[in-house]
């Protein structure tokens, strides 16, 4: 066997022992860096309370837009007895919208029975009675958007006074750290690369793992040199923005990006299933 050989046995090898499973996930825990994960403990609040004044802090953009600031709001919510209903309502509509079509007659049963009844235990007295009755005349079709004007009615109630105090509580401060840590600098020596994924004109894709947590990545690297030389670099930006506004279980979003001297990185959610293009071939 060649060098060459050799060196893709010792990668492919490597990068099984990381997998640990079928998923990449068995042994994150046994796998992280102590040195690295005590970098990414939250900061005392009082290093953060200066991002009030530089982020943005609308409610689209901090609870729509960024699954942190959702995750965060919806615990406050749950948090909070008078909120219950809003908070139950808007999960089930995500889960409606996910639901396969032969299952979603009976998701739209249960959130009318559940949010949309006067006597229900998740009453939500907010929601207009016109919205209510065009739900009970069409949930036996239960179509794509059967429930799109309830969740704006969701939102709208949501962003005005639950907001308003979710704005002075404890889970914006958690979400001021959170923003705070994303903020911090990130190198190549953060994360060990495996196997090559994939090549392409710019460069190559290759598996890698965080140090810190553990965790499984594809790491796509883009040679600075071939980007100019072939006016890729607004190419290479637009890609990067449009990867971290994507949050989909279905497509693979950016989860850190940072550059070398010779490259720019950008670090995805590998998908251990192959190439989709050629699956559909």
């Amino acid at each position: 066997m060649d060098i060459g050989g050799r060196t893709t046995v010792v990668a492919n090898s490597a990068y099984i022992s990381a997998r640990g499973s079928c998923d990449g996930a068995a042994n994150s825990a046994s796998n992280r860096d102590k040195k690295y994960r005590s970098r990414l403990k939250l900061p005392h609040i009082t290093v953060c309370e200066g991002l009030r004044e530089t982020l943005d802090l609308g409610f689209q953009t901090v609870c729509v837009e960024q699954p942190i600031g959702k995750r965060l709001f919806q615990d406050f919510l749950d948090s909070n007895k008078d909120y219950k209903g809003p908070y139950h309502l808007w999960k089930d509509i995500e889960e409606y919208n996910m639901a396969e079509d032969e299952d979603r007659v009976k998701k739209a049963s249960k959130i009318l029975s559940r949010y949309m009844e006067p006597g229900a235990k998740y009453f939500c007295p907010f929601l207009p009675e016109n919205g209510i009755t065009k739900v009970k005349e069409k949930h036996q079709e239960a179509g794509d958007d059967l429930l799109s004007e309830i969740m704006h009615n969701v939102l709208d109630f949501l962003k005005e006074v639950p907001y308003t105090l979710f704005l002075d509580s404890m889970y914006l401060k958690r979400f001021l750290q959170w923003k705070w840590l994303e903020m911090q600098p990130m190198g190549e020596d953060w994360f060990l690369d495996f196997r090559i994924l994939g090549k392409g004109g710019f460069g190559k894709v290759s598996a890698c793992q965080m140090k810190a947590t553990g965790k499984l990545y594809a790491c796509k690297k883009l040679n600075k040199k071939r980007l100019k030389k072939r006016k890729g670099y607004g190419g290479a930006m637009v890609e990067k923005k449009i990867l971290a506004r994507v949050h989909s279980r279905f497509i693979v979003s950016l989860a850190y990006a940072f550059q070398s001297k010779t490259e720019l990185c950008l670090i995805m959610t590998i998908m251990n299933g192959g190439d989709l293009r050629l699956d559909l071939i």
